[in-house]
């Protein structure tokens, strides 16, 4: 059994989404970031960095953290999400690696220093505003001529970066004027897989 350990968040929406669209079966673990839950020695032990998601799954022995090692995880596992193609897995892991060493960072510094830090400094504000633009434009450029990022086939890249994407939405973060990431963004969200994930452990309702 696949134990997930998670909270309301870009990061783990990633993974619910996974495990719904792979309807693989697994126990959910609610991490409350807001009541502490992340820094207590037992959610340590998953993950010493303190950040979730984190999953152990029973069948294997695997214990992860990071929700990109965890999607790639799952697509081995199952043999899903993943192209098999050696084109494909690579444009799927590429875009991985994108969201996960420049569109997360990025937009998580523009979330801190535009919504949560205690002092407004506008030439941060300001930079990762561009900074999140330019991703934007990046995966825009992408989908004008592909369905979804990894080709023709809807991978664990798409899951990824949808879980940014999604936040963005609900916090403002506007990107309507990419037309092609916006109809992207639109049919992953149709996605019945999608639409249960986002409200696992509970819907977000903030960054």
């Amino acid at each position: 059994m696949i134990d997930l350990y998670t909270d309301s968040s870009p990061n783990g929406f990633k993974a619910t989404i996974a495990l719904e669209e792979l309807a693989l079966p697994y126990r959910l673990h609610h991490v409350r970031i807001d009541q502490g839950d992340h820094r207590q020695p037992d959610f340590l032990a998953l993950n010493p960095h303190g950040r979730i998601p984190a999953m152990t799954d029973d069948a294997t022995g695997v214990a992860l953290f990071e929700s990109a090692a965890i999607l790639l995880y799952l697509a081995e596992k199952t043999g899903r999400l993943l192209p098999r193609d050696t084109l494909g897995r690579w444009e799927a892991i590429k875009w991985l690696q994108f969201h996960a060493s420049s569109m997360g960072p990025i937009i998580g510094q523009r979330v801190h220093f535009e919504l949560f830090a205690q002092e407004r400094l506008p030439t941060a504000i300001a930079r990762y505003q561009g900074l999140t633009e330019d991703i934007f434009a990046v995966l825009d450029a992408r989908l004008a001529g592909h369905p979804y990022l990894a080709g023709d086939a809807y991978s664990i890249a798409d899951i990824a970066t949808f879980g940014w994407t999604h936040i963005a939405r609900i916090i403002g973060f506007d990107f309507s004027r990419h037309r092609h990431l916006s109809a992207w963004h639109e049919r992953v969200a149709a996605r019945p897989a999608v639409r249960k994930g986002v409200t696992l452990p509970a819907p977000a309702t903030g960054a």
